[in-house]
């Protein structure tokens, strides 16, 4: 999310540039662009995000060749060049998102990247599978940011939806163009309303972040295409439900103000530098969607895994980064190994071969 200026109109930017990390836009009556540092910040992000997409990929391809050991180094060149982009995206979600969990979780992914690529260079190559998570996830979210056709239908179908949802509930503002060129701002009269803001939607919106993520997982995993399939069928499913309420209920709380209570608007004026009106998006979106999504992910890993408990070489990988301790999630969770008929278990090091394969075991 990134804070709109409603006064002055600065130089207009690219839409894709606009998007990039953004979570939701917050407007008053009259919108413009970021800023042009924000929107430079956010444009090298946009190819930074390639070079490391890239990165990872050709370590996966050197990694599906046999060649272990340049695929270690380049994985872990690209985990390095991972961080850097988070550090980069940080003052953007500090200064213009004014978002603090977005804030503190980019700027801890700096040395837990870079870890990461120290475990790699030591040894630890089973972290590979991480890394191709990384680039599938990549594939999927960089795609959906940069091709224009792609980018407006999820924008204006989830905006669409958001307000049929909104209908639902008795609210039909209408739908006009926003600042960022779509049909997706939330039509609401200024005067008719306890703050006189709206919103509109953006990429990020979309849930487009949330899908990749699990996409990633799921690809970067040996198992059988089917149970793939549906694990993602379940994933994508749950989070784009879950996504429009988030969407109608930050939606419908910044015009009508249902968080515009002293003791929150003291928060977001003294502590994050905001003008009174925006509280109640801030504590909608910032505070209590983004806390909630977090269970949320944790609630939608929980089925995926009782899909496709193959996810979990992943996630148990991650633990050991940020702990330094072997995990057994199978045993935490009670995942039990599912018997397909037509393969043999992979072990995390790669060991083992699919039934019916000529490929490599270890080939997501």
């Amino acid at each position: 999310m990134s804070s709109l200026s409603a006064s002055t109109a600065p130089p207009s930017v690219s839409s894709s540039a606009l998007e990039g990390t953004s979570e939701a836009f917050e407007a008053a009556t009259v919108t413009v662009p970021l800023s042009l540092p924000d929107f430079y910040t956010l444009a090298v992000s946009d190819v930074m995000g390639w070079i490391v997409i890239g990165t990872f990929l050709l370590a996966m391809a050197l990694q599906w060749r046999g060649v272990t050991d340049g695929a270690t180094y380049l994985a872990a060149g690209g985990w390095a060049l991972f961080g850097v982009f988070w550090l980069w995206v940080a003052p953007h979600f500090f200064y213009e998102a004014q978002s603090p969990l977005q804030t503190i979780l980019s700027i801890a992914a700096l040395p837990l990247c870079l870890y990461t690529g120290y475990l790699l260079v030591r040894g630890r190559t089973s972290l590979l599978v991480l890394s191709n998570a990384v680039a599938f996830m990549g594939l999927i979210y960089l795609p959906a940011e940069t091709v224009p056709v792609f980018r407006t239908w999820l924008i204006e179908t989830t905006a669409a939806q958001t307000h049929f949802g909104m209908e639902l509930l008795g609210s039909s503002p209408g739908l006009n163009e926003g600042s960022n060129g779509y049909l997706s701002r939330f039509d609401f009269d200024p005067d008719e309303t306890a703050t006189g803001r709206t919103t509109y939607i953006v990429l990020a919106c979309t849930g487009i972040g949330s899908m990749s993520i699990f996409g990633g997982l799921i690809a970067a995993v040996a198992a059988p295409l089917r149970r793939k399939l549906a694990a993602f069928a379940l994933a994508v499913g749950i989070i784009w439900i879950l996504n429009l309420f988030r969407n109608v209920f930050v939606g419908l709380a910044t015009p009508h103000g249902w968080f515009q209570y002293d003791p929150l608007i003291y928060v977001t004026t003294e502590w994050m530098g905001s003008v009174p009106e925006r509280t109640s998006f801030l504590v909608a979106h910032n505070f209590i969607a983004q806390t909630l999504s977090i269970f949320a992910l944790i609630g939608i890993t929980y089925l995926v895994i009782k899909v496709l408990p193959e996810v979990l070489e992943p996630l148990e990988e991650a633990l050991f980064v940020l702990t330094g301790t072997e995990y057994d999630l199978a045993e935490a969770v009670g995942a039990q190994p599912v018997s397909d008929g037509d393969s043999q278990p992979v072990r995390a090091d790669g060991e083992g071969t699919d039934v019916g394969s000529d490929q490599p075991a270890d080939r997501p």
